[in-house]
């Protein structure tokens, strides 16, 4: 079964929410964090990203890296200033984005639990990125950025959400506001009563998915051994009391299944692997798939939409085999079977330097844009993946293919921090 647990939120005040967060560390690379910051002495982006604050060239992981994320936190803290709540407490955050609303809750969860594979993953870590958020972890004692889970949805944790948050008894938010991206995020706090609920509500779950934020889950595991080890696990100033150091938890918000929203991740190809536009056609003909003038959009799964010498095609992928592995059957998988290893010569999507990937928002002119301007040869736009598929892939222990998610909206940094 699941737990979740309140916790002392380190936050800003609320008026200065919207300038201290900021995106995830990991969706932009040191120049973008750099420009985002530009003019704004509280984002986070100063503490998760702190190398945009060191010479120019400086290694990323090195050790002048974390020490400067330690001190802006502690100057970030007594500038803003942050606030730790004076008890323990659940949010409720809510992510809209256009027509799209999800609402989570926000809490800490178990480490132990995440070991267990209670909390279940899907994807593959690495070394390198792990190492780096178990350092930044340990040298600020606290984790900065939530971990997005979903869970199956529960009709009583519906209900006591949407009471709270839209009902004639809902509160006034604790932040509000829209992000230069354009998303809305709106966080409650929950009272004692309605904690007690979810708590007791999550404890009927049988079991929680990563949906986002693999290395911050494994960062925050490895973090809690390292803390262990240097025998310097005594309870966090927002520690609850318990008996439990802080670092036995990892800060997560957690969303029902059935709000989340997946955007596909498309595939483009550097070159045609030696054939001619016509000779790829006949290839994918050959092998039995389906080829006939399209759009730019596939029409559901199974599906693909194909950008070649300036026109889309819509292809129909041939079905997996009845006993294939759930991983096996995605779009992503079939697509990389059926047409891109076999007739364009792609290896290991994560290391051959011939194929790219296009998520989130950038959708299909961003393909067209690529093989019409020669930076790509042929485009492959996909049909999201869609959130059974990862939960089913979950359960049988698989890791899904390299880029096979883009969850969206995002939640932001530093607007619920855990001190550890």
């Amino acid at each position: 079964m699941s737990s979740l647990r309140p916790f002392r939120a380190l936050r800003p005040q609320p008026h200065q929410a919207a300038a201290v967060s900021a995106v995830p560390y990991d969706v932009v690379n040191a120049v973008e964090a750099a420009s985002l910051a530009q003019g704004n002495p509280l984002s986070y982006l100063r503490v998760s990203r702190a190398e945009i604050e060191l010479p120019a060239g400086t290694e990323p992981y090195a050790d002048a890296v974390y020490a400067t994320a330690a001190a802006n936190f502690a100057r970030l803290r007594a500038a803003a200033p942050l606030v730790v709540e004076a008890a323990p407490a659940l949010y409720l955050y809510r992510l809209r984005m256009g027509a799209h609303v999800q609402t989570g809750i926000a809490a800490t969860f178990s480490v132990e639990e995440y070991e267990r594979d209670v909390i279940a993953k899907h994807e593959k870590t690495r070394k390198d990125k792990e190492d780096d958020r178990t350092r930044h972890i340990v040298a600020l004692r606290a984790q900065t950025g939530p971990v997005f889970l979903t869970y199956p949805a529960v009709a009583s944790i519906d209900a006591l959400v949407a009471a709270a948050t839209d009902g004639p008894a809902a509160r006034d938010p604790l932040f509000d506001f829209v992000a230069p991206d354009g998303v809305a995020h709106t966080v409650w706090p929950v009272t004692e009563a309605e904690a007690a609920q979810l708590v007791a509500a999550f404890g009927g779950i049988p079991k929680l998915y990563i949906a986002d934020g693999h290395h911050r889950a494994a960062s925050a595991m490895r973090a809690r051994h390292a803390i262990a080890e240097a025998g310097t696990g005594a309870q966090a100033e927002g520690a609850s009391g318990d008996g439990e150091t802080e670092a036995d938890w990892f800060l997560a918000v957690a969303f029902p299944h059935d709000q989340m929203q997946i955007l596909p991740y498309h595939r483009v190809v550097r070159d045609l692997n030696g054939q001619t536009a016509s000779q790829l056609l006949h290839g994918i003909r050959a092998r039995g798939i389906s080829v006939e003038p399209g759009t730019d959009t596939p029409a559901g799964p199974g599906e693909v939409s194909m950008y070649l010498a300036g026109a889309w095609h819509r292809l129909v992928l041939a079905p997996a085999a009845p006993n294939a592995a759930p991983a096996d059957r995605l779009d992503v998988s079939l697509l990389h079977d059926q047409i891109l290893a076999p007739l364009l010569g792609v290896g290991d999507p994560r290391t051959d330097k011939r194929i790219d990937f296009v998520g989130g928002i950038r959708g299909p002119k961003a393909l067209a844009g690529a093989v019409d301007a020669g930076t790509a040869a042929v485009a492959f736009a996909m049909h999201p993946t869609q959130i059974g598929d990862l939960m089913g892939i979950a359960d049988a222990g698989e890791i899904m293919p390299p880029k096979s998610t883009w969850f969206e909206p995002k939640l932001r940094d530093g607007l619920l921090v855990h001190l550890i």
